[in-house]
């Protein structure tokens, strides 16, 4: 309740950035491939990000995911010769995240009664109106009707989850690298050996490193806004 009322007293207090700040905030963030060794994000700092992951959207509020903050530097090394575009960041940025996605989150799937009734505080029913909703939505709508859509519906989430950690470090002065150069099924395999994977369960979505970079920031190179936003009137 303490730290509820903080929250809420905190977010009374809060400066509004203008146009100007925010744009010139995502001039600032940068794909940092080399990192400074040296310099370790505070856990202060660190415990804010990971609330900004807990407190991210996700489809239907499911929230079909999980954080591995990767410390052991054993693994971190073991790891560089599957995720090719990860090597520089695991010896540099002082936290590496891996982030996995729930498998199989249909309507039926246990995790549902799960968080239903140990988030929500509601009891849920397979067989109510509100599943069928889901069921449809599902099947229907987003046609997520096997395993593979199921799961890259649930790896969608984490990118959102992901997207808004990278933003928050920003602003608190920090920098980040999203990575996608892994070779899945051996990460999987290594993780799930070493026993902090359950591939039943989960498997690997992306991974990000966080820290402070060692290099120059490059301009942005992008297509104009013309190219990519259209008006439908």
């Amino acid at each position: 309740m303490l730290v509820e009322v903080f929250v809420i007293i905190k977010i009374k207090e809060f400066t509004i950035m203008n146009r100007e700040e925010i744009i010139a905030l995502q001039h600032q963030r940068y794909a940092t491939k080399k990192f400074d060794p040296t310099r370790r994000i505070s856990d202060e700092d660190w415990a804010a990000l990971v609330e900004v992951g807990r407190l991210a959207p996700s489809s239907l509020g499911f929230e079909p995911w999980k954080l591995l903050l990767l410390n052991n530097e054993g693994m971190k090394q073991d790891l560089k010769s599957m995720a090719w575009g990860a090597v520089s960041m695991l010896d540099g940025a002082s936290h590496f995240v891996i982030y996995l996605a729930r498998k199989g989150l249909n309507y039926e799937t246990p995790y549902i009664e799960k968080i239903m009734q140990e988030v929500r505080h509601r009891r849920y029913d397979p067989d109510s109106a509100y599943a069928h909703r889901i069921k449809s939505f599902q099947e229907n709508d987003a046609q997520l009707n096997d395993e593979r859509s199921l799961f890259d519906w649930a790896s969608k989430q984490t990118y959102i989850q992901m997207a808004n950690m990278m933003n928050a470090a920003v602003l608190m002065g920090m920098d980040s690298c999203p990575i996608e150069g892994y070779d899945k099924a051996k990460v999987e395999a290594y993780l799930e050996e070493k026993g902090v994977l359950d591939t039943s369960e989960f498997g690997v979505s992306v991974m990000c490193a966080f820290g402070y970079r060692d290099e120059d920031i490059k301009p942005k190179i992008r297509w104009n806004t013309e190219s990519i936003y259209e008006v439908i009137d």
